[in-house]
């Protein structure tokens, strides 16, 4: 028969430490990463795809949400481009861009996209980089453009 140790070892104090730690976390907030606010909506992940070398455009991605009252996005400003503009299905000049109160609007691949033109550099995986939104009735939200695998290419 093995005796009781009431003399626990450090290992002990720390599984009980970390055991009560990771506990602890289940009453924190859930992390808000990647999304950046105006006093009227959310912006939520705004992130493109790695460039090659030489590339001159770059599609953003990212959604609208929480709107609480209609909006337009009038400017994007990032020191990784010359300049912004909405293309694909929808194609107008970035200063037409509606966002409706109670909807969420995406800027996406596959139909409505922010791209950006004149690059400066390629956009490399894992980078993030500066990315100005400007809004007609929130104001200027200072967010942060994450860079993302290329897009797959199918031949």
């Amino acid at each position: 028969m093995q005796a009781l140790n009431l003399n626990p070892s450090r290992r002990h104090w720390l599984r009980l430490g970390l055991g009560l730690g990771l506990g602890g976390l289940t009453l924190l907030p859930a992390a808000r990463a990647c999304e950046f606010y105006t006093d009227t909506l959310r912006v939520t992940h705004p992130y493109c795809h790695a460039t090659d070398p030489g590339a001159t455009e770059a599609v953003v991605c990212m959604k609208f949400d929480e709107v609480s009252r209609s909006d337009r996005l009038v400017g994007v400003t990032t020191p990784v481009a010359r300049d912004a503009e909405i293309a694909g299905a929808l194609a107008r000049p970035v200063v037409d861009f509606l966002i409706p109160a109670g909807e969420e609007t995406w800027l996406h691949e596959r139909g409505t996209w922010l791209r950006l033109t004149g690059l400066r550099q390629p956009l490399h995986v894992g980078r993030a980089y500066p990315l100005q939104l400007d809004f007609e009735h929130g104001g200027t939200v200072l967010a942060t453009l994450t860079v993302d695998y290329p897009a797959l290419r199918f031949r």
